[in-house]
């Protein structure tokens, strides 16, 4: 602990797990304000897939870097970085307690590990070359390759992700070092207390079926229907994600509603396993709590202990 820094609350988890609800609980206790970590959030339009936290939710506790761009508006790592070391300083001069929430686990890490994103321009020729591998060879083939020389970062990307694939290989080939071994670290800011939820695998599933569904009846073909009505391509990379390319896929007659739900169970199983690899349970940095067996008001109590050095605005109700 380095009790001269301000505090700043990290909680992950996986998707599913209850982080939200778990967030804004303890931020009404301790008087904080929650920052999302989840890079599927930003994006205004895209609120049934993405699980966004409702607009009552909201009005409970303020959330900051929520619907900050339009779908085809795509922020950068760097870019969040910054923004997000920009509200923490505000949060934190207004006397509250900052949460940085989510499952994003490059995200969550370039902020808490002040990681230097290595800055690389683009190379238009370079990236013609490899999208053009990608169509002809297929999506997966890229990143089969990126395996082959990087594995490491090769494992924090989704596959199926080609833009980040190829950004990969892009650096690589650019600086002739490994993606990987390029984020360089700085001091961390703040006094961290990093708390992580965790749910025994299968009920974890179980809870992400039962959001699938809700979602569905909640109107997600309707939502994907709007993106695409307002002249978002299918194309985008938010349009890829988990849930969007599915309802894409459904609206072009190449799968059943059904597929798709059975194709989205199976990607975010996917999903949460690389989040595991990025928050491990045996992490001596992070608490770990179950979240179907800890209250929030014994969560509040161990941040508040944690701080407890610290300047906090009250004690946890």
């Amino acid at each position: 602990m380095k009790p001269h820094l301000p505090p700043l609350v990290v909680l992950v988890g996986p998707t599913a797990v209850g982080k939200t609800q778990t967030a804004i609980q303890l931020a009404e206790r301790l008087n904080g304000e929650i920052i999302s970590a989840d890079s599927r959030l930003f994006y205004r339009g895209m609120d049934i897939g993405t699980a966004k936290p409702s607009p009552d939710d909201r009005a409970r506790i303020p959330h900051h870097l929520i619907d900050i761009a339009d779908p085809d508006q795509i922020l950068s790592l760097a870019v969040f970085q910054k923004l997000a070391r920009e509200v923490i300083d505000e949060i934190q001069s207004n006397g509250k307690l900052p949460f940085l929430v989510g499952g994003t686990g490059q995200y969550i890490r370039a902020v808490i590990k002040g990681w230097n994103p290595p800055h690389v321009e683009p190379d238009s020729t370079l990236r013609v070359i490899l999208e053009k591998l990608s169509v002809e060879k297929g999506k997966y083939w890229l990143h089969a390759k990126l395996f082959t020389i990087d594995p490491v970062a090769a494992e924090k990307i989704d596959p199926r992700n080609v833009r980040r694939t190829i950004r990969a290989m892009e650096v690589i080939f650019s600086t002739g070092r490994l993606f990987s071994e390029q984020k360089g670290l700085v001091d961390s800011l703040n006094t961290l207390v990093e708390i992580g939820l965790r749910l025994p695998r299968k009920d974890l599933y179980q809870r992400v079926d039962a959001r699938i569904e809700a979602m569905f009846k909640q109107g997600l073909m309707d939502e994907v229907r709007r993106l695409l009505s307002k002249g978002y391509s299918s194309e985008l990379p938010t349009m890829s994600a988990i849930g969007y390319r599915e309802c894409v896929e459904v609206l072009e007659g190449k799968m059943s509603e059904e597929q798709a739900k059975k194709e989205i169970r199976r990607s975010t199983r996917i999903f949460v396993r690389r989040q595991a690899n990025w928050f491990k349970e045996n992490d001596s940095e992070i608490q770990w709590f179950d979240a179907d067996n800890t209250s929030t008001e014994d969560i509040a109590m161990y941040i508040y202990n944690r701080l407890s050095t610290l300047s906090l605005p009250s004690k946890p109700d």
